[in-house]
């Protein structure tokens, strides 16, 4: 009887799991209605419109893709240096995108072109933004030494093409970054079928240039108001449904308008974080030992050593670096690391992942301001000094104030050179103000840079210099120089040094490089150490290369159809 009992329940067991497998199998397939109204999404007779079919975010050019995750961000062998400003950290960084090798000269040529055919320098109110651009070639004159001939052609002779551009400071490493991003959605839009074909290379002129910025928060003033460009055809019209207004509320007039939530247009193109860049540098990846895991890899690739320890390329070295006083590539032959200067690009072997160049070569610029510590105690997730957030400038009427071709400003840097603030087309920027910040918690300030080091709510509080009769308190007493908006009559920069007591270096405005270079010793190889420099100054041994946050989900689906 009992054992009657037992088969009918466990069969009863049997059937309502079945059920509830079913009902889950079974359950409601939202792809094309709402799981909060149930009303239909993406319908012929109108109603909310959405890119249901989006996959995820397409790499760009000359992008790899970098799975995030955590590292010890630091410095773990011993620091003969002693400059204790890389103390070992438990860092996380999410998932993004890396340059697979660094920004090269004829990369950085496309853009000066760009900018001549469209700001011709000939014209006066054009003049200082392609000068503001060019790169200082004179970074590699010596006092003792003949370097003139890199001097008169590593910029732009094609036997440097694909060597890394120098000479760049990082005011213009990020301008070039911002251009970057314009023309790679500007060609999407293009191939799309949004824009007119062609426009970018024949239509466009200074009051007509494209940004993404404007085109995403005033479709109806990118290219200076022209519908004719922004139009792409009637092919566009059964992509993306009409939109009846733009982000100002302002009537399209039926025109067809990508937005941000058709995931059409790429994110910024942009520097990588401190963070990001060490822990791509390190690779961790391809290694899963829990020591090596903990920091016991010292260069981004594994071993010890500088030389290749495979048997086809053994004794071979694995970055161009300086190996000794008057040795910058060893004797020609066997041990030469095959550069006496910069090398053409992907020549060593890339990292584990696809990056090339992480050690050696040239240094490199990244987004950080520069402080001796890493404050992991306030924040260990996609760390980054150097915050400064604006918003977009309002006209009277409540529309955004876009640049026109008599609006471009100029920033004054410290070494009396002109660069341009923002392109005709651009969206005018604002610092943000306590009205913005109100009832914030997360910050309060449209300048971050020196938080939680020197300023008021910080316990480490200096008073260390006074100008006329205005005394001022900072962290660090580093030079200030004195051309800042300071012209003469012909508009040239009137420079003039600091000549105050300083006692750092250390300021707001100098930024973090990182990774050795065609100079360097291999001690400054590995990815931990960290140095700094001007950012509106330029060297012979810095270069810099882009990254690009990555959007929705840490792995690609390759990766999680694999776990899978």
């Amino acid at each position: 009887m009992n054992m009657r009992i037992n088969i009918a329940f466990r069969a009863f067991l049997t059937l309502v799991l079945s059920v509830g497998l079913l009902s889950c199998n079974n359950s409601r397939d939202y792809d094309n209605s709402s799981r909060a109204t149930g009303w239909d999404i993406n319908s012929d007779e109108g109603g909310f419109q959405y890119n249901t079919d989006y996959k995820e975010q397409e790499a760009g050019p000359g992008l790899v893709f970098v799975e995030g995750g955590t590292f010890t961000m630091g410095q773990v062998q011993d620091d003969v240096m002693h400059d204790w400003n890389n103390t070992p950290t438990q860092q996380h960084v999410q998932s993004f995108y890396m340059d697979e090798t660094e920004v090269t000269n004829m990369m950085y040529m496309e853009y000066l072109d760009w900018l001549k055919n469209v700001f011709p320098p000939t014209q006066e109110n054009f003049r200082n933004i392609y000068n503001g651009a060019v790169p200082d070639t004179l970074v590699w004159r010596n006092r003792l030494g003949y370097n003139e001939t890199m001097v008169n052609n590593y910029l732009r002779h094609p036997a440097y093409g694909n060597y890394p551009v120098v000479g760049v400071s990082w005011i213009q490493a990020v301008e070039f970054s911002k251009w970057r991003t314009d023309r790679v959605n500007e060609l999407l839009l293009e191939e799309g079928g949004y824009t007119k074909e062609g426009a970018r290379l024949t239509d466009v002129q200074a009051g007509t240039t494209f940004n993404t910025d404007t085109y995403l928060n005033a479709p109806s003033k990118a290219y200076g108001g022209n519908t004719e460009i922004s139009q792409g055809g009637d092919e566009s019209q059964d992509m993306i449904e009409n939109q009846n207004t733009d982000a100002e509320g302002n009537a399209l007039g039926g025109q067809t308008y990508v937005q941000r939530k058709d995931g059409i247009l790429l994110p910024e193109y942009r520097l990588p974080t401190e963070a990001e860049w060490e822990y791509a540098a390190s690779s961790l990846v391809g290694i899963r030992d829990y020591n090596v895991y903990r920091g016991r890899k010292k260069y981004p690739w594994d071993g010890q050593y500088t030389r290749s320890g495979d048997v086809k390329k053994q004794g071979d070295q694995l970055a161009n670096f300086k190996q000794s006083d008057g040795d910058y590539g060893g004797i020609a032959g066997w041990s030469d690391d095959g550069a006496d200067i910069t090398a053409e690009v992907k020549s060593y072997e890339p990292n584990d992942f696809g990056l090339y160049d992480m050690a050696g070569n040239v240094a490199e610029w990244v987004a950080d301001v520069y402080r001796p510590i890493v404050d992991d105690e306030f924040n260990d997730f996609n760390y980054y000094r150097g915050n400064v957030y604006t918003k977009n400038a309002i006209n009277e009427d409540g529309s955004v104030k876009v640049v026109g071709v008599e609006e471009i400003e100029f920033d004054t840097l410290a070494t009396g050179r002109l660069v341009a603030r923002s392109y005709p087309g651009d969206i005018a920027q604002i610092p943000v103000t306590e009205e913005d910040t109100y009832m914030r918690t997360n910050y309060t300030d449209s300048d971050q840079r020196n938080f939680r080091d020197g300023d008021k709510s910080s316990s480490r509080y200096y008073r260390s210099y006074q100008e006329a009769e205005d005394e001022s308190q900072r962290m660090y007493n580093s030079p200030t120089y004195n051309v800042a908006g300071a012209q003469d009559s012909t508009g040239v920069a009137k420079r003039g040094y600091d000549s105050a007591d300083r006692t750092t270096l250390i300021s707001d405005e100098v930024r973090v490089y990182k990774g050795g270079s065609w100079r360097d010793r291999a001690y400054w190889l590995d990815p931990a150490q960290r140095r700094y420099f001007p950012q509106d100054m330029a060297t012979d041994y810095i270069g810099f290369r882009n990254a690009m946050s990555r959007v929705g989900s840490k792995s690609l689906d390759d990766n999680k159809k694999a776990r899978n």
